[in-house]
């Protein structure tokens, strides 16, 4: 009897201790973050002094441009402060076309409005960051049955319609994403733009893509929108989504 309440116990420490583990310390118990954060993290602290950001940021956002091949990560620390650009990564393999993801199999990067919803660190890709699509929009416009899934930032520089960037990229952006959600931001907000539209060759592309397309024209000047104002504000809009899965910006 003894034995048995003794081994409860131990149990009961255990997960009491477990419990109280940070989101950062939870990760370490994983080899590949354990490495990443021995070998990255104070380059990258260093990184944020010279750029006269502080560490580690409280909050990021991630946006990435499909026909640009880039990913930026911007931070702040606060609600009240403007985002800040800290570096940019190059996407290094991209499939599919311009345009949003609308079915399993079509190998199609989504386009929209997400936010990271998992922290992979046995990943088959290194390491990865999962994605919410299908998001509200997407569940609306997409195939009813069979809308796709399992959308990933992540290493390995491979992808069938994910957003990869190099392992040694995705070990310093898992790291700042990890601190963020230790720091208490539950929803990183990762937007997916078309292509970068302060760059002219790239919009000269996209609309020679949609010129006869309306749906994919009304898309792009949703996505346009957030992009302009984030540009102007280094604030997010407010968000929404419309019976017809519209994108509204408030």
């Amino acid at each position: 009897m003894k034995r048995v309440v003794v081994l409860t116990l131990i149990i009961f420490l255990s997960v009491s201790a477990f419990a109280q583990m940070s989101f950062v310390d939870y990760q370490k118990n994983f080899p590949r973050f354990a490495s990443a954060v021995k070998l990255k993290e104070d380059t990258l602290k260093k990184q944020f002094a010279v750029a006269g950001l502080q560490w580690p940021a409280k909050q990021i956002y991630i946006r990435s441009f499909k026909y640009d091949s880039q990913l930026e990560v911007w931070v702040r620390n606060s609600v009240k402060e403007p985002y800040k650009l800290f570096k940019t990564y190059r996407v290094c393999a991209m499939a599919g076309t311009l345009g949003p993801k609308r079915m399993q199999g079509d190998y199609q990067v989504p386009e929209g409005f997400y936010y990271v919803n998992e922290f992979n660190p046995k990943s088959t890709y290194h390491l990865s960051l999962g994605l919410n699509y299908p998001n509200a929009s997407d569940r609306i416009l997409s195939d009813s049955v069979q809308p796709g899934g399992d959308i990933y930032i992540h290493g390995s520089c491979l992808t069938v319609g994910c957003i990869p960037i190099q392992d040694s990229q995705i070990e310093e952006l898992y790291i700042l994403a990890a601190q963020a959600k230790n720091a208490g931001q539950d929803f990183i907000p990762v937007h997916i733009f078309p292509v970068r539209y302060t760059n002219q060759r790239s919009v000269d592309y996209l609309n020679k893509t949609i010129k006869d397309d309306k749906e994919l024209t009304l898309f792009s000047n949703e996505l346009k929108q957030v992009f302009e104002y984030f540009e102007e504000k280094k604030k997010l809009p407010l968000i929404s989504v419309n019976p017809k899965g519209e994108y509204v910006i408030m």
